[in-house]
């Protein structure tokens, strides 16, 4: 075998002319350039090997160029990419270690020239590509010390005593192929990285927003998981309804996550928190210079949510002006930039919320009709917490596991405590619910929550007056006998519920609704207990 031969090349021609190593060496740099070039314009790396063996072919006088990758489980050379103007070749030859001048280097990884391929007789033509008649020059490639594959090439004339110059080409060829592999191989790397973190993240939220972990056992929040669960499976806009504070953001998210978009973005926008002029750059964008400070193009929140959800909240306090531009895109699917006249064509499922009474506002002429019946294609009702009492203990034990969590501590809630959240009316619903109970949990030192702890610090909690001090409590009078009674402190922690309803039915003169309001409930609420408590209502 023959390695490392170089022959003399010819005497240069008279001053002022081009010898042929200068020439050459001119040819190979520019052929080098345009490598590097394949190799960063593309981190699809086996399409960039194919072009840099195309540029060996066509700008370098190497053809037949061959790369071949070492196999992590066999060990052997599996043939990767081969570039030759002639006909069919085979690229599912083998190469093991010591097979052919190939397998020498898979053996022996150093760089092996060969004169004439057909004086070697260890030369194996496995891919019936090469040339016995020309040289052939083979070379390791290497990523950090390690053998990654090996490149083969031929010149495509005899061997004219520049093939150490060639051999010395091919190895820094060889060596740029080796830093895109070791490139390519962290992109990998950190792409299934990043795949991993994005499936976890995924079945996280998942798992989060499913419709099993949602709280909330009483038939009517059934109905409303039911619903949600069902329109998931579908494109159908949705209209979520509710009062404040009583989830309808969760709903939202629960129907995205639980639905065939999950995979793309779920985009929010709160339509009150933004002037008219905000929020239509905020819903499609602006070009630039389209108004002053908009010094860059920027994508809207529908463009953002392509191929996903977009989740309008508060829908119901958008101005009539724009209701008509939103109108548009809700029917036709597209829309311009501010300042841009490109039409701009989107897939967006659209969940809308709002705490107004949109039929009513439809009356006044406050919310266009139009608008209305394409946002109610399903319409879902979240009822107040008040009018699910029976949720609230498992509500409550979801809040504190969730505040224990960021306190780093376990939180318990006695029975007493049960009670008076029980008896409240909870105007701010759950978020009011869970406001109090964050608040009993900081002023918990040993993280029990007694009743003590539940405080209502609002215009709306109902206690009786105190009395200044030095100055004894007024009497109350019974408005039944017209004499002084006694008043009975309703928030007295020792009252068992009964004694606190029948006290307020005593200081109403036992007319249930006000009753009802110094307890801070509903007129059913009361009567339900009323019910349940088995007490005697006074007739007068």
């Amino acid at each position: 075998m023959h390695e490392h031969i170089i022959h003399p090349a010819d005497d240069c021609p008279p001053p002022g002319g081009y010898c042929r190593t200068h020439e050459l060496n001119l040819l190979l740099l520019a052929a080098l350039y345009a490598v590097s070039r394949v190799l960063s314009r593309s981190l699809d790396f086996n399409e960039s090997l194919r072009d840099v063996l195309r540029v060996l072919h066509d700008e370098a006088g190497l053809t037949r160029g061959l790369i071949s990758v070492v196999d992590p489980d066999s060990g052997k050379l599996n043939i990767h990419t081969i570039y030759t103007p002639e006909g069919p070749i085979l690229d599912d030859a083998q190469y093991g270690p010591g097979e052919g001048v190939i397998g020498l280097v898979l053996e022996k990884p150093r760089t092996i020239k060969l004169v004439r391929a057909a004086d070697e007789p260890r030369f194996i033509n496995r891919t019936q590509v090469y040339d016995p008649e020309l040289p052939f020059i083979a070379v390791p490639i290497k990523v950090g010390g390690d053998l990654k594959g090996v490149l083969a090439v031929q010149p495509e004339a005899p061997e004219d005593g520049l093939l150490e110059e060639r051999a010395q080409f091919v190895e820094m060829v060889a060596n740029l192929i080796g830093q895109s592999l070791r490139l390519a191989m962290e992109v990998a790397q950190e792409k299934s990285t990043l795949v991993e973190e994005r499936d976890l993240l995924r079945r996280t939220v998942r798992h989060q927003f499913g419709f099993d972990s949602m709280v909330g056992r009483s038939a009517v929040m059934r109905r409303v998981f039911d619903q949600a669960r069902l329109v998931a499976k579908w494109n159908t806009t949705v209209l979520i309804r509710g009062e404040t504070g009583t989830g309808k953001e969760l709903i939202a998210n629960a129907i995205h996550y639980n639905s065939p978009r999950a995979r793309n973005a779920m985009v929010r926008l709160n339509c009150a928190a933004l002037p008219e002029n905000l929020l239509e750059s905020e819903l499609f964008g602006h070009e630039r210079g389209a108004f002053t400070g908009a010094v860059e193009s920027r994508k809207g929140r529908f463009e953002q949510a392509h191929g996903g959800t977009l989740f309008l909240d508060e829908i119901g306090e958008v101005s009539a002006p724009f209701q008509a531009k939103l109108l548009r895109i809700l029917q036709e699917g597209e829309f311009e930039r501010v300042g841009g006249s490109k039409t701009i064509k989107v897939d967006v499922r659209i969940i809308a919320a709002t705490h107004r009474d949109l039929e009513t506002a439809v009356d006044m002429g406050d919310f266009r009709e139009d608008l209305f019946y394409r946002l109610n294609v399903m319409p879902i009702f979240l009822p107040p917490l008040r009018e699910r009492i029976e949720d609230i203990p498992e509500i409550a034990r979801h809040l504190l596991t969730k505040i224990g969590n960021d306190q780093k501590r376990k939180l318990s809630l006695t029975d007493m405590a049960q009670r008076r959240l029980a008896n409240h009316a909870w105007p701010g619903n759950v978020r009011e619910l869970e406001n109090c109970l964050e608040r009993a949990a900081v002023l918990s030192e040993d993280g029990k929550i007694d009743v003590d702890l539940i405080r209502f610090p609002s215009s709306r909690e109902r206690t009786p007056p105190r009395p200044q001090r030095g100055l004894a409590a007024p009497a109350a009078v019974n408005p039944v006998s017209g004499a002084n009674s006694e008043v009975v402190d309703i928030d007295d922690p020792n009252l068992s519920e009964k004694e606190r309803v029948i006290a307020a039915l005593e200081q109403a003169g036992w007319v249930q609704a006000k009753a009802a309001r110094i307890l801070g409930m509903t007129p059913r609420q009361i009567a339900y207990r009323i019910q349940t408590l088995n007490i005697e209502v006074k007739q007068f």
